[in-house]
């Protein structure tokens, strides 16, 4: 039996990318061999499988949700604390391995020995990214105040399994920076892509055309300079709309947002609602000529893949995990399959992009037949990848 850990998103209906690796990582486990989600019960103060509740928010197909984070109810934390006091002690099902793809809180952190002494098998880590280190200007505070001891704790797991060769080698950077002898192993291991059924068409028949972007509007997500760039081509006389998809971190995104606000009262062609469910993300894929990702720095850059998944052609940046997307996933051929790489992502690189693909149709339709030849890997392939090297994984003392 394999655990997986699910504290938070078995707590949330959010679609960040960490909770659909997790949703989508967890169904397909769960297809392969004996898996079980489990979660740290802070009421019970211990470690106990899902109950039917927390494995329906484990459904990949989450509706639409405004908050991002985890909540327990007070009648959740009530009948814990109440089953603590009568003397409940769950039991674990025999485990032969653990997986932990979510960025764990400190209580969580705490109680991980407890549970990896219920486990014979190799304990391993899902490691997204380091991007809190890298640009805190632009990462909640309290985000980058933790960040440093997440990335000590995981020392105590067999195997970290990064999401890109870029996020491996500055975990590895970052451990040889602080002169640890004998850190766990730590292999790339690039995400798969859900199915996204490929829309040929590059011109959907919406006159002016649309371009979308699907993403977390926070501080490192660029939307500022998107924004920009939108604005002064409008301002040329240039036709064309911009949907936005994502949920806003109140904490990094003020900015971004009060400028959606302005643009709109201006009366221009801006559309944005948050978060929105599966099926009407694959609508806006279908009304879109091209995709813009604007991130100034990704772990892995799923929306990239999506995007192309879909046979939407991108613009992102041409630099780390984006630049892995951009060239199909870390391989070395330098093919761009689909994408406008870009050496800066500031407002006017984004506009120049944009021009380009808008007044270059021949272009935008090659753009996008190279999207729908590439090979993608899917999640059965991450999974099979996933366990395939953990049976390999040496348990560290």
């Amino acid at each position: 039996m394999l655990l997986l850990d699910a504290s938070h998103t078995s707590h949330t209906r959010a679609q960040t990318g960490i909770q659909r690796v997790t949703r989508s990582l967890f169904a397909e486990l769960a297809l392969t061999q004996p898996t079980a989600g489990v979660c740290y019960d802070p009421g019970l103060r211990a470690w106990r499988t899902l109950n039917a509740g927390e494995l329906d928010h484990l459904r990949p197909d989450q509706p639409a949700t405004k908050s991002r984070g985890s909540k327990w109810s007070l009648r959740q934390r009530l009948a814990s604390h109440t089953r603590r006091l009568l003397g409940f002690v769950p039991a674990l099902p025999a485990a032969t391995g653990f997986v932990c793809p979510e960025i764990f809180s400190p209580k969580v952190a705490a109680n991980l020995p407890a549970i990896f002494a219920r486990v014979r098998g190799p304990r391993v880590a899902i490691f997204c990214d380091a991007i809190a280190l890298q640009y805190p200007e632009l990462t909640p505070p309290a985000t980058v105040a933790r960040f440093p001891a997440y990335l000590r704790e995981l020392l105590a797991f067999d195997g970290v399994a990064a999401i890109s060769e870029t996020s491996a080698e500055i975990l590895r950077a970052y451990w040889r920076w602080l002169g640890v002898a004998a850190p766990p192993v730590v292999r790339a291991l690039p995400l798969g892509l859900a199915k996204c059924h490929i829309i040929s068409d590059t011109s959907p028949g919406l006159r002016p055309p649309r371009l979308l972007c699907v993403s977390t509007v926070e501080g490192r997500k660029n939307h500022l300079a998107l924004l920009e760039a939108c604005e002064k081509l409008w301002a040329e006389g240039l036709a064309f709309e911009l949907e936005l998809i994502g949920l806003a971190r109140a904490d990094t995104a003020a900015p971004a947002l009060a400028k959606i606000a302005a643009l709109r009262r201006a009366g221009l062609p801006l559309f944005y609602v948050g978060s929105v469910p599966e099926a009407e993300l694959h609508a806006a894929y279908g009304r879109c000529a091209f995709t813009v990702y604007p991130s100034l720095t990704e772990g892995f850059g799923l929306p990239v893949f999506e995007s192309l998944g879909y046979g939407k052609p991108c613009v992102c940046s041409a630099h780390g995990a984006l630049g892995e997307a951009a060239r199909g996933g870390g391989d070395k051929c330098g093919s761009l399959g689909g994408c406008v790489a870009l050496d800066r992502v500031d407002a006017p690189s984004l506009a120049a992009a944009i021009r380009r693909l808008l007044e270059n149709p021949a272009e935008l339709a090659a753009l996008a037949a190279a999207a729908r030849a590439r090979p993608f890997r899917t999640w059965r392939d991450y999974a099979a990848d996933l366990t395939g090297w953990m049976s390999k994984l040496p348990r560290r003392s």
